[in-house]
This record gives C-alpha cells, sequence and structure tokens, in this order.
C-alpha cells in the first residue's frame, strides 16, 4: 500500500491561517520569512492580519496559500525525514505547490510564479465579464452537454474543475453561465450557485495567461521532482521538467481533472491521501471520488503526530 501528498487550491485561505505553524516551528517560520523577502511585501502580515478582502484577491490568495501549505509540510518534515509518497498533486494552484514540495520549484520561484499567475488571471477577463458556478448532483456528461448547448462564438461555458463524481465547476462568459445554473437546476441538479471569484478561471477566456507565465518561468531555476507530479490537465504523473512546465501553461486555461487524478492514484496502488495545508476540501472530495480511499487533513500543529501515524500504517499495511 502506498500514500500521496495532496495540496489544496484557492477558496481555503483565510486570516490567520497557518500562524500556529510560524509560532512553533523554526523551518516554518523561516518558510513565511524567505515568501515574503522574495515577493519584496509583508505576505505574512497579510496572512495573519488581515485585510480578508485583500488577502483573498487572487495575486495574494495564491502565494498566501502555497507559503501556509509549504510551512506545514516542511513542518512535517521536521518530524520525519522517511517521506516516500508514491506521487505528489495538487489542485489548480496547489499543483505549484506540490512541484515546491517536490523540489522542483524553489519556494522563492513558487510563491513569485503565482503571484504572477494571479495578477495574469485577473488582467486576462474584466472585471464583471466571466463567471464560474458550481454545478452538484449531475453527471459529466450532462454538465458537458449543457455547456455545449449555451455556447457560441461570442459566449461560452466550459466545464473548469472536475471535482468528484457529483461536483463539476463550469467557467466562462457571465451570460453562459448564468445559462448553465438554470438549465441544471431543470435538469435536477442538487445545487447550481455562482463561486464568488473574480475571473472565469480554466476556462479558454484564460489563455493569455500562458503566454505570461512562459516569459515567467523562464526566470526560474527547474529540477525534476524527486516524486512524480499527477498533472491536474491530463492526470498523469510527470517527472520531466518540459512536461511539467506544458502542463502548467495548458492548466491555465484547460480544466482541472481532479477526480481523474485521484482515480489515476488509487488505481496505482495509493490507498491513503495526506492533504498538506489549510482547510480540508481536498479530502472531502477525494472521500466523494473513491469512497474506499483513507484521508487524513494536516492543516495544524496538533495534527503531525497523526500525520505521521496514517502515512506510517500506509506503508506497513
Amino acid at each position: 500500500m502506498s500514500y500521496a501528498f495532496v495540496f489544496p487550491g484557492q477558496g481555503v485561505q483565510e486570516v490567520g491561517m497557518g500562524r500556529d505553524f510560524y509560532d512553533k516551528f523554526t523551518v516554518s517560520r523561516e518558510m513565511f520569512l524567505r515568501a515574503d523577502e522574495a515577493l519584496g511585501f509583508p505576505l505574512s502580515r497579510l496572512i495573519f492580519e488581515g485585510p480578508e478582502e485583500e488577502l483573498t484577491k487572487t495575486e495574494y490568495a495564491q502565494p498566501a496559500i502555497l507559503t501556509v501549505s509549504i510551512a506545514a509540510f516542511e513542518a512535517l518534515r521536521t518530524k520525519s525525514n522517511d517521506l516516500h509518497p508514491s506521487f505528489v498533486a495538487g489542485h489548480s494552484l496547489g499543483e505549484y505547490t506540490a512541484l515546491v514540495a517536490a523540489g522542483a520549484l524553489k519556494l522563492e520561484d513558487g510563491v513569485k510564479l503565482v503571484n504572477i499567475r494571479g495578477k495574469l488571471m485577473q488582467q486576462a477577463v474584466p472585471l464583471g465579464v466571466g463567471a464560474m458556478a458550481a454545478i452538484i448532483g449531475l453527471g459529466k456528461e450532462t454538465v458537458e452537454a449543457l455547456c455545449r448547448l449555451v455556447s457560441d462564438n461570442d459566449c461560452l461555458c466550459e466545464p473548469a474543475n472536475y471535482n468528484s463524481l457529483q461536483q463539476i465547476v463550469v467557467s466562462g462568459h457571465l451570460r453562459a453561465v448564468e445559462r448553465v445554473i438554470e438549465l441544471a437546476k431543470e435538469r435536477g441538479a442538487k445545487r447550481a450557485v455562482m463561486l464568488k471569484v473574480s475571473a472565469p478561471f480554466h476556462s479558454s477566456l484564460m489563455r493569455p495567461v500562458a503566454e505570461g507565465l512562459a516569459k515567467a518561468f523562464e526566470m526560474c531555476e527547474w529540477r525534476r521532482p524527486k516524486w512524480p507530479v499527477v498533472a491536474n490537465v491530463n492526470a498523469k504523473p510527470l517527472e520531466e521538467v518540459k512536461e511539467i512546465q506544458e502542463a502548467l501553461l495548458l492548466q491555465s486555461y484547460n480544466p482541472v481533472l481532479w477526480s481523474q487524478s485521484v482515480e489515476f492514484m488509487r488505481g496505482a496502488g495509493v490507498d491513503a491521501f495526506l492533504e498538506i495545508g489549510p482547510g480540508s476540501v481536498l479530502a472531502g472530495l477525494i472521500k466523494k471520488t473513491v469512497k474506499d480511499a483513507k484521508v487524513f487533513s494536516l492543516d495544524s500543529p496538533d495534527k503531525l503526530d497523526g500525520a505521521l501515524d496514517f502515512i506510517g500504517g500506509a506503508q506497513v499495511e
């Protein structure tokens, strides 16, 4: 039996997250200080003190979540230097965190990249033009058919996140997304709700983001990851730097295949998923996708021993 590390994406940010790791572990504190220095502004103060509306802005939320997740990961490493996940993966932004954890990117390059990524995403589509919505209780084929039905050359809606077998997020022009919500409710969706986001992430409207990211990638030092990284864009394990970069560029304007990634890892023998970072969103999505999967969320220092027991059990069973 084996285990995987998974890292959360946007939406889990909250003022005060990671403060307990900062206070209790020197190595975690170093992650916050290194992020501040790399970015040239006090990200850690924003994380710990807010204001919330500033922290929620994508250009700050992305490096904030990455930093807190890596602070938790480094605290775990102080407890054990014998970490051998079969795979690492992350949801959207979390894929960059996974690459930092796997040693493919330095923390400094990781936070700078996702800060740039956030700015590019916000610039790609004017505020109020795009939207995203969560559709719960309809299958993949039905949601995809609804997106095709409402889309034309001037107005589109596309699947953006395959979060679990029964939860799919759609993204695109506001008018098209609103129409999908209406139709989804008519088709019997349990819920169809607009998300509080500032741009239509992971839709083809985000294509300009890839061009800017490609330039930013050239400024970073890349290495082969210590562990295979399961890519959002194709749910396949990647280890070559060129493949990883190409997958990240495609990820910016293509859907996150999260449930497919979980199914791949489970099929490859992973029976335990350790979520590292704020909240426990991914643990919930994983259980909805693979009902017999074991999950554990490491989001505070008092869960460190439990996390080690969890992955230790996954190894010896």
